[in-house]
């Protein structure tokens, strides 16, 4: 299984991160249309190939942006219930069309700080969890082990203290020890600290610093 990658590259036009730091999600979802789903998901999917069941298992996309891994799960066999806070990103995901399986999806448009994500056997969170604001992260969190079944998995990415966009109030950034504090209802199949320097083609530094993460809850 190949190592988790950054969601942009500094060869890009305009990178993703660009969007992102501003909230700019229709720009962000324009310019990451039709890249792959994530590295984490792909792994977590890949567990569970190896536990057969009979079952229709159900997963939560939380911040599933235009659907790129909504999609990978729909085409997987699973029934998804995808999240996201702004309707940009839920009308890209219905009208995409790699997949055929719209009667096991179900959207919910929705801020972190109001969800309540039903029961699952995967929950997913790429690269959305940052943009939690912090007063309401540990509640958000909670939340989301609360849903997750045992023997269940969560997948997805926190961001470290060291990452440039801890100095913007409204992002959720954590430590290694919290982010370890946050995983003890769970068993680590995957913690990957990644830390790199990105840029922009306008010379806009990003330094990314980054929790890759799949974990089983245990029973």
């Amino acid at each position: 299984m190949s190592e988790p990658k950054p969601t942009e590259s500094a060869s890009d036009p305009q990178p993703a991160f660009v969007y992102a730091t501003t909230r700019d999600w229709p720009g962000y979802f324009e310019v990451t249309q039709g890249r792959p789903p994530r590295e984490t998901l792909l792994h977590a999917l890949e567990l569970y190939s190896n536990e057969p069941t009979d079952q229709t298992r159900c997963a939560v996309d939380l911040g599933c942006g235009e659907g790129r891994d909504t999609a990978e799960l729909l085409r997987a066999g699973w029934r998804v219930h995808a999240i996201d806070g702004h309707p940009d990103g839920l009308t890209r995901l219905m009208h995409r069309n790699d997949h055929d399986a719209h009667d096991r999806l179900t959207m919910q448009l929705a801020p972190f700080e109001r969800i309540d994500p039903p029961r699952c056997d995967l929950l997913n969170a790429s690269f959305s969890l940052p943009f939690c604001e912090p007063a309401h992260f540990e509640s958000l969190w909670d939340r989301i082990v609360e849903a997750i079944n045992e023997g269940g998995r969560f997948s997805g990415q926190l961001f470290g203290d060291r990452d440039s966009w801890a100095a913007i109030p409204d992002r959720s950034h954590h430590t290694r020890e919290q982010v370890e504090a946050f995983l003890a209802p769970f068993s680590i199949e995957m913690l990957k600290e990644e830390e790199r320097e990105g840029q922009d083609c306008n010379g806009i530094s990003k330094h990314w610093h980054v929790y890759h993460i799949v974990a089983r809850k245990n029973g």
